[in-house]
């Protein structure tokens, strides 16, 4: 860490150790605020995201003083990053499609054909209202159904393009969708249930109870230090070999693959492999335990070092998109998805999760269903497998190379 004048501002410069040191710490603030503060917890606001907000803010504060700053070395931020998504990776077992039959394959392939409608429907606003059509992609799949991780990961990509002001606009997005999709799954399921005099009887197929009992025995289970350090080999091994296929695309193609895609797509396919021959024991509290520690650095690393002054200039067209993909989820779930998947409970139930994850995150999906549940008193085994699967893994093997695509495609 050092300090001193630099231009006649008085500017804190921290090192990469001193910068990752405040983000951890950043966290713990966030995590104590969240359960503090109903409101962060009932939105499902991530802990990341209040504590590296908080910084940011203070950031802002000084910038507008003009009379000091603080520059933060976010050199691990990448390779946590690259961490977390090939977690991501290793959770997306084709096996697991099995299990959730004919409703799963119908939810994951609308929830594709969603991604791609909210890059396009995003590039569109983002033309008629004059701004860079990358800022329209940055308001859609990357910040919606992408959240926080997502507007993290791709927003310094279209930044490194020349589009200015994306990481910003891309966090402010993720944020408003946190609260939109926490806000109206339940009304939006509820609507539904009462409008077509739904019968309040979930699925009863016992695949859907089986799963969610054995997860909860897989989280009751313990792992030794020699089952993380197998782990976090693996996740290495893994992002070494990502490293590998990125160079590679862009020795071949010319095409910028960003390092966390390539390594997300080799874990899908080593554990998909596995599974059927079985080399390594997956253990997956291990895993999550490196995931939620990657991505909580890497997110607090990106909040906080956020430029929020980039996003004056931008706030109305900004609103206006979000607002415009609102009201278009909304519609989509409400006419088109609970009629494609029965127009049952199950199927009220996984629009409300839908509403959650396809605006915010996974998290939010689950809250909104369990919100609905706990009102009719009935649980839906079916949306509580489906939901999650979907809006936490399967639907990046589609939504990602979408995003890549629209970014290059319209930043040149």
């Amino acid at each position: 860490m050092s300090w001193g004048l630099i231009n006649g501002i008085f500017t804190i410069n921290l090192d990469g150790m001193w910068t990752t040191a405040l983000a951890a710490v950043l966290l713990l603030v966030g995590y104590g605020l969240r359960r503090r503060i109903g409101i962060l917890e009932h939105f499902c606001i991530p802990a990341p995201v209040i504590g590296g907000v908080l910084m940011s803010l203070l950031v802002l504060f000084l910038h507008h003083r003009g009379g000091s700053s603080i520059k933060f070395n976010t050199a691990l931020q990448s390779p946590l990053m690259i961490a977390f998504f090939t977690t991501v990776g290793i959770g997306g077992s084709f096996g697991l499609l099995k299990r959730g039959g004919k409703a799963l394959i119908i939810y994951l392939v609308f929830c594709w054909g969603m991604a791609l409608f909210q890059n396009g429907f995003g590039v569109g606003l983002a033309k008629l209202l004059g701004i860079h059509p990358v800022l329209g992609v940055m308001a859609g799949a990357v910040s919606l159904e992408g959240g926080h991780g997502g507007a993290a990961a791709f927003g310094p990509v279209a930044e490194s393009l020349g589009v200015s002001g994306a990481q910003v606009v891309a966090i402010a997005s993720a944020t408003y969708g946190l609260i939109a999709g926490g806000l109206l799954g339940g009304p939006v399921a509820r609507w539904l249930i009462d409008r077509y005099k739904v019968t309040i009887s979930p699925n009863d197929d016992v695949v859907y109870m089986q799963h969610l009992q054995e997860g909860k025995e897989e989280k009751r289970e313990g792992f030794a230090s020699f089952d993380f350090i197998k782990m976090l080999a693996l996740v290495l091994v893994i992002m070494a070999l990502g490293s590998f296929v990125t160079g590679k695309v862009k020795e071949l193609y010319n095409f910028s693959l960003p390092g966390y895609v390539a390594a997300m797509f080799v874990a899908v396919v080593f554990r998909n492999i596995n599974d059927h021959v079985g080399f390594v024991k997956l253990h997956d509290k291990a895993i999550e335990l490196i995931s939620d520690v990657s991505l909580g650095i890497f997110l607090t690393m990106a909040m906080m070092s956020l430029r929020i002054w980039e996003l004056y200039d931008l706030a109305v067209p900004l609103i206006v998109i979000l607002v415009m993909q609102t009201v278009a989820i909304l519609l989509i779930a409400a006419f088109l998805l609970f009629r494609i998947l029965g127009k049952d409970y199950d199927a009220a139930v996984m629009c409300a999760g839908f509403v959650g994850h396809g605006m915010g995150a996974t998290p939010n999906a689950v809250a909104n269903m369990s919100a609905v549940c706990e009102h009719y008193n009935v649980m839906s085994y079916k949306a509580f497998l489906i939901i999650p699967l979907c809006g936490a893994v399967l639907i990046d093997l589609v939504g990602i190379p979408s995003i890549v695509w629209f970014i290059n495609y319209f930043a040149n």
